[in-house]
């Protein structure tokens, strides 16, 4: 028994002493109403580190297929600690509704010894009406 609580003193010591920090996106989710044959987004990607990095836009489906979307600009550089916005226009392709996930995908710099890539997604539902 002693050793599980030592376990426990030690984990709550030396465990929970960092943050975790993640890139975000904002908004994570939202619901729209548009009168035109495509709708637009507007979000912002953070970068919560202190150096830089590089992230791309990409817009899917709700089951991951890629979709067809204009995205400005595509490919960002947020500084350390930066935010940075994109506007991104999807057209209805002629459904009443759609239901897409719009991620943002760091890509690591062809120097950097460590290639992880990570994406953070949001999902958005838009009505045409109309």
């Amino acid at each position: 028994m002693r050793a599980a609580q030592l376990l426990v003193v030690l984990f709550w010591l030396f465990g929970s002493s960092g943050s975790a920090v993640a890139q975000s996106l904002t908004p994570m989710r939202g619901e729209l109403v548009s009168t035109t044959d495509s709708f637009a987004l507007r979000l912002f990607a953070g970068n919560p580190y202190h150096h830089r990095m590089r992230v791309e836009f990409r817009v899917y489906d709700a089951d991951f297929a890629p979709v067809r979307a204009d995205v400005r600009p595509a490919i960002r550089m947020l500084g350390g600690g930066g935010k940075a916005g994109v506007l991104v226009i999807v057209p209805f392709e002629g459904a009443r509704e759609r239901r897409v996930r719009v991620c943002v995908e760091s890509i690591p710099f062809p120097q950097q010894t460590t290639r992880v890539r990570t994406q953070i997604c949001g999902k958005f539902l838009a009505r045409r009406v109309g």
